[in-house]
């Protein structure tokens, strides 16, 4: 009979926070429940609800049930700012390092977009000399260039790059949620294991209503194609670099529903109404079910990433919800995620990041109809591959001791 194991697990954003992180790491936990052995625990330390400044959702300090105890650490208010994410992740740091002063662990797994809750989880890791599982969503380091001032990074990449090679290399187990991140992992650091666990599908997405006999619908003429984005507003995303351009173009064929907040939700707003746009339409963050509800609606799905080379590497998280919509899908993106979606997703479109010329071709090669992607989503269910994870978590925990 298999010991029992005590888990530590670090992500800065769960359940009921509205964020990829958020969404992954709950879903991982509910894996934890099923393959871990009898008469485990798994101790999650986490921030009570942040992502949008616009958006808040109940939820407890802390909440301890069927073998999860869940620490929810109060933050600063904040914006999407540098400085202002740095006093909210100092605060995190600090309530972790209180949080496992008195406590003993088998292994830390640690989840991270912007590697610093990784470099926590390695600090946790020797400091109680124990495993730790990394789970990587974003190459932080190879980002920096393009979304911080060029001063700025040129100062802050090479502090990063040591706490990324700190980190990293303490790792007994290192996952990318993104093919893309391997190359650049294995060549910095060809010694530490690695695997892959992309994103996935949750339950809530899988089996929804579809328009699937309607045929093609608001093609020309009549209403406009209602274009949906729901998600974070940033640097990341560019929406300010390519939807006012391309809602001019099309104009009346076309509204954009969008559906979020972030660092550049200002500039978005001032762009659509210095061009007197009236088919864009802005709208605060929702909970995941009116989300789904819009989702719905929509005629398309739209996403974009801006035009930065570390970009060609990710695979965002997005894709898998809309694939299991079987909604139409308009993506600017490129690498990486742009094979993926003419690998894996029929009736969807791909354009350049921030080309609008491109953009409304590819529109055009667009069928308006709902049509399901069964495949898609026997494939990328998110309860088998976090599930797969766990069990590989394990593994790794018996490996170490």
């Amino acid at each position: 009979m298999e010991s029992s194991l005590r888990v530590l697990l670090l992500s800065f954003y769960f359940a009921p926070d509205l964020s990829a992180g958020s969404f992954r790491n709950t879903a991982f936990v509910e894996s934890l429940k099923r393959v871990l052995p009898a008469g485990s625990e798994i101790d999650v330390v986490t921030t009570l609800p942040n992502r949008y400044a616009g958006y808040s959702a109940e939820a407890k300090a802390h909440e301890h049930g069927d073998g999860v105890l869940i620490t929810r650490v109060p933050l600063p208010n904040h914006k999407s700012g540098m400085l202002d994410q740095s006093k909210s992740f100092l605060a995190y740091a600090k309530a972790v390092r209180a949080h496992v002063e008195d406590k003993e662990y088998d292994v830390v797994y640690a989840s991270s977009s912007r590697l610093m809750t990784a470099a926590l989880g390695a600090w946790v890791s020797r400091a109680k000399k124990i495993p730790l599982y990394l789970d990587i969503r974003d190459i932080f380091v190879d980002t920096i260039k393009d979304v911080l001032p060029p001063k700025l990074a040129l100062l802050m990449k090479p502090i990063f790059s040591l706490v990324e090679r700190w980190t990293i290399t303490r790792a007994s187990r290192l996952n990318v949620v993104s093919e893309g991140f391997i190359p650049y992992f294995e060549q910095k650091y060809p010694g530490v294991s690695k695997v892959v666990f992309t994103n996935g599908i949750d339950e809530q997405f899988i089996g929804l209503n579809l328009n699937v006999d309607s045929g093609p619908v608001r093609k020309a003429g009549g209403e406009p194609v209602e274009i949906l984005y729901a998600g974070n507003i940033g640097e990341g995303q560019g929406l300010h670099n390519i939807v006012p351009a391309v809602a001019e173009n099309l104009g009346e064929r076309v509204l954009f529903r969008i559906i979020g907040g972030g660092g550049r939700l200002q500039k978005l707003q001032d762009v659509v109404a210095a061009r007197n746009l009236t088919n864009v339409v802005v709208e605060a963050p929702v909970s995941r079910t009116e989300l789904i509800a819009a989702y719905q609606q929509a005629d398309v799905l739209f996403l974009h990433l801006n035009d930065y080379e570390a970009f060609q590497k990710v695979l965002p998280s997005k894709l898998f919800e809309y694939g299991a919509l079987g909604k139409p899908i308009w993506a600017g993106v490129a690498g990486h995620a742009a094979n993926f979606v003419r690998t894996h997703l029929s009736n969807a479109a791909v354009f350049a990041p921030c080309d609008a010329e491109g953009a409304v071709v590819a529109f055009a090669a667009l069928d308006i109809v709902d049509a399901p992607r069964d495949e898609f989503v026997a494939r990328f269910k998110r309860t088998a591959i976090m599930d797969a994870m766990a069990k590989d978590l394990v593994a790794t925990v018996g490996k170490s001791s």
